[in-house]
């Protein structure tokens, strides 16, 4: 039992590391002289396909955009929520059955109110 707790342990330490490493990687060898470093105007600018950027830069979105990330969410929350309850059905019997009814009751209530809002059509 305790010797999966130290694959655990060991994936958490490669983990830990590579969050270290990676960003640690290129200023090391900024310090080592193996990346050259070039002071120029140019590299801090803001690039757009090869144009001055005209306007503000914190744009409105559209709240549909939001409507649709949360209904794309939605979606996938149910996917990953049936996809093992599939699997297990034998197992689950009618208290398995009785929980995913009130789960996609939820969502069907969820679904039902973006459509009465609106959010399904785009204008």
């Amino acid at each position: 039992m305790l010797a999966q707790y130290g694959y655990v342990g060991i994936l958490l330490i490669i983990a830990i590391g590579f969050t270290i490493l990676i960003p640690a990687l290129p200023m090391l060898l900024k310090l080592m002289g193996l990346i050259p470093h070039k002071e120029n105007p140019n590299k801090t600018t803001t690039y757009e396909c090869g144009m001055q950027p005209i306007g503000d830069s914190r744009v409105r979105y559209n709240f549909r955009f939001y409507f649709f990330a949360v209904l794309f969410v939605l979606l996938d929350m149910l996917t990953i929520f049936i996809y093992p309850w599939a699997v297990n059905v034998k197992e689950l019997g009618v208290g398995g059955l009785v929980a995913v009814g009130i789960f996609l009751f939820i969502l069907l209530i969820g679904y039902i109110y973006a459509w009465r809002k609106g959010a399904l059509q785009w204008k």
